[in-house]
């Protein structure tokens, strides 16, 4: 089940201009930067909340948030999200990794990061990209508390401004240095550490 989050805007970016040297990159420096629509998910036990950037990737909003849950819920509502990775014409999925404040991994990041291993088979040969999302959450309770929301309607579309936060927040970062944010997942298997080096493609260093 989709439930379309409404009332929220993500903070603005850089504008972007056309890059002559290589069609398909825009830039708004000397650095490199792919084109395209990515999405972003917040991953929940109970919702899962999906953000899009533009075609251009200057700009992340909230997107929607779908049911999630145990067992076969689990398993409608990533299925649900490769359809809609499919459908938006997604060139990149990025999956927050809730780590602890000290970067290590508990529960939660495991949890994410089986869940990005098994988006990256559904959707291959798109990347799916694990992206620290420490604080993306109480960052989006403010914008939304900010503009008027109360606790009970923040419930609603908080995981969709997650998601538009963490998205933001890679997007920004690939535009500043050229690459990449975060870790490629392998299809079934571990994410890889360090290998954003190779900003035209999405794939290892």
């Amino acid at each position: 089940m989709l439930m379309r989050p409404s009332g929220v805007r993500s903070s603005g970016s850089l504008p972007s201009r056309a890059c002559p040297e290589e069609p398909g990159i825009v830039s708004v420096s000397p650095l490199p930067f792919r084109q395209g629509v990515r999405l972003a998910v917040d991953v929940g036990s109970v919702r899962i909340g999906v953000a899009r950037s533009d075609p251009g990737g200057v700009l992340a909003t909230p997107l929607t948030v779908l049911r999630s849950g145990p067992g076969a819920l689990a398993g409608q509502a990533r299925a649900e999200l490769a359809r809609l990775a499919v459908g938006e014409g997604a060139v990149e999925v990025i999956v927050g990794l809730p780590t602890s404040l000290s970067g290590r991994d508990g529960t939660a990041a495991a949890g994410a990061r089986e869940f990005a291993a098994d988006l990256a088979g559904r959707l291959a040969p798109v990347p799916v990209r694990l992206v620290d999302e420490r604080f993306t959450t109480t960052e989006a309770h403010g914008a939304l508390r900010r503009g008027g929301k109360d606790a009970r309607a923040r419930r609603q579309v908080v995981d969709a401004a997650a998601a538009a936060v963490l998205l933001q927040s890679a997007l920004d970062a690939e535009r500043a240095t050229g690459r990449p944010a975060g870790q490629l997942v392998r299809a079934g298997g571990r994410a890889n550490p360090g290998d954003g080096a190779n900003p035209g493609d999405g794939t290892e260093a």
